[in-house]
């Protein structure tokens, strides 16, 4: 995810995206309806160090995903495509976020440029950008506490202070950090650092629950059950910038660090997570090269080890694609090709910010219509992705309901 060095975060550039008429399933979704996403829905805060432990499914619910298939039955290519996107606006303006979420993109990132100054003002923001209450969208941002934090208000503490504490220390402070997200309206926590550092002087050392894989997967696991009841936890950066070290913000950082070693000293924390009920998992862009020379978020090994190794049945989202852009290697130059290629691999969600100029969004949905009408894409896969999204927004609008 691009961040700024602190707390305080650089604002991306302004872009827009033309109107995209949102095909209404008033009637398939009067059976999911939920209350408005207005200020009237408000959790409890836990109090205590006897916040909420229950473990969620590790993926949507039979019921959900069945539903999910029955809506995507009345969505053609396009209207498919737009679900696997999420995107976002700079400002704090809620009407052009409503416009360009009228256009039935699967979710939309919160950053550093969309803070306001309270509680109440980002609720009113994220209210708008839920067009269909019965089928919220994934209001996503990256709230790990420390170095890196949105909202404002979050005075919680991150990994940095909490991988010397016990467990049930990250449990309470993620529960309190899912109670404040899930206040403002936000749904999906990027917030899960599940990378093992190699050592203190490591980059990713200050964001990390440590150097030792054991001690930090009891803390993954513990931040993912304190938030549950409230949002959705996202593990990242898989496969883990433990051992691929440098910043992907600006290059492809790379290992030659073999599976068998990788399981050993890199994998326990997002296995750990997975097992949790972790919901989303975030791919990194860097590269194994004992295991693929691709960046993780494009390659089909790296996607197949997270479903059949380690069990993950929920969304895999790639990091800002805009990443690989910035990382300057010409194969990874175009933002809607990187699109079309980690969705093939087994993407669900793409997360694009600034990399293609404006309406960003607009221009890799279109992308991922027209590598499917050319065969580049199986339309089965983009399918696939979809009803994966899909399902997690219905199970989104269960837990808002209070189930």
């Amino acid at each position: 995810m691009r961040l700024s060095s602190t707390r305080a975060h650089e604002p991306h550039p302004a872009r827009r995206r033309g109107g995209v008429v949102l095909l209404l399933l008033s009637t398939l979704l009067a059976g999911v309806a939920c209350a408005p996403g207005g200020s009237s829905h408000r959790p409890a805060a836990p109090t205590t160090s006897a916040a909420p432990a229950a473990t969620p499914a590790p993926s949507s619910s039979a019921d959900n995903r069945s539903r999910a298939q029955e809506i995507l039955s009345l969505m053609d290519l396009a209207q498919q495509a737009a679900c696997l996107v999420m995107g976002n606006v700079p400002g704090t303006d809620p009407a052009p976020m409503r416009a360009m979420m009228g256009g039935g993109f699967g979710g939309f990132i919160l950053m550093g440029s969309n803070m306001p100054a309270t509680p109440d003002e980002l609720h009113a923001m994220t209210a708008a950008l839920t067009v269909d209450p019965g089928l919220p969208p994934l209001i996503a941002t990256d709230e790990e506490g420390g170095d890196v934090v949105r909202l404002p208000w979050d005075d919680q503490p991150g990994a940095d202070v909490l991988k010397a504490q016990p467990a049930d220390a990250t449990r309470v402070a993620f529960g309190q950090r899912g109670t404040l997200l899930a206040q403002s309206g936000v749904t999906v926590n990027f917030g899960v650092v599940a990378d093992v550092a190699q050592s203190p002087e490591s980059f990713i050392y200050a964001r990390s629950f440590g150097t030792d894989p054991a001690a930090a997967a009891e803390r993954v696991d513990a931040a993912v059950r304190g938030q549950a009841p409230w949002v959705s936890a996202t593990l990242k950066h898989f496969p883990g910038h433990g051992a691929a070290e440098g910043d992907s913000h600006h290059m492809i950082p790379s290992t030659g660090m073999d599976l068998a070693t990788w399981r050993a000293q890199v994998a326990p924390p997002f296995l750990s997570g997975i097992r949790a009920g972790a919901p989303i998992v975030m791919m990194g862009h860097l590269a194994y090269t004992a295991v693929d020379a691709q960046p993780a978020s494009l390659s089909p090994r790296w996607h197949q080890i997270l479903r059949d190794d380690l069990g993950f049945r929920g969304v895999i989202v790639t990091d800002d694609l805009d990443m690989l852009v910035d990382s300057g290697e010409p194969a990874y130059a175009d933002e809607v090709a990187d699109a079309v290629q980690s969705v093939a691999a087994g993407s669900d969600l793409v997360l694009a910010l600034d990399g293609a100029g404006p309406d960003t969004a607009q221009k890799i949905a279109d992308g991922l219509v027209a590598a499917v009408r050319s065969g580049a894409l199986p339309a089965e896969r983009l399918s696939e992705a979809a009803s994966r999204v899909v399902a997690l927004r219905l199970d989104i609008a269960d837990r808002s309901r209070g189930r």
